[in-house]
């Protein structure tokens, strides 16, 4: 039953991340990433914004009873995005002088949230 759970959930997760690469690409935003992961956490979405790097965190919630999407992206989780990309601009020099930028897209039933440089 746990695991059932688990995969239900990875699959949802994994249709929010889907449905907000798709809104972000219908912006002009290009996909450099997806599900980077290292050591010290992931990052859900890197996209290109003309000449700017964007580390996206999706974020799906099915009911806003406990605070909407965006609202879940705690300060930890944020300094974990951080320095997450920080290791991949020394992975991916190729990126080390292009602007940065940390954006949360929400995505809830019927609503969808984009919050560009949000922290």
């Amino acid at each position: 039953m746990f695991s059932s759970r688990r995969k239900k959930a990875q699959s949802i997760g994994e249709q929010a991340e889907s449905l907000a690469e798709k809104y972000l690409q219908q912006h002009g935003l290009k996909t450099v990433d997806k599900n980077y992961r290292c050591k010290l956490g992931e990052i859900d979405l890197i996209m290109q914004d003309k000449q700017t790097l964007v580390f996206v965190e999706v974020r799906y919630r099915n009911s806003d009873a406990f605070g909407s999407p965006v609202e879940s992206v705690t300060y930890r989780k944020q300094e974990k995005i951080r320095k997450t990309a920080q290791l991949f601009l020394q992975k991916h020099t190729h990126f080390y002088n292009t602007d940065c930028r940390f954006d949360i897209l929400g995505i809830s039933p019927g609503n969808t949230e984009w919050i560009k440089a949000a922290f």
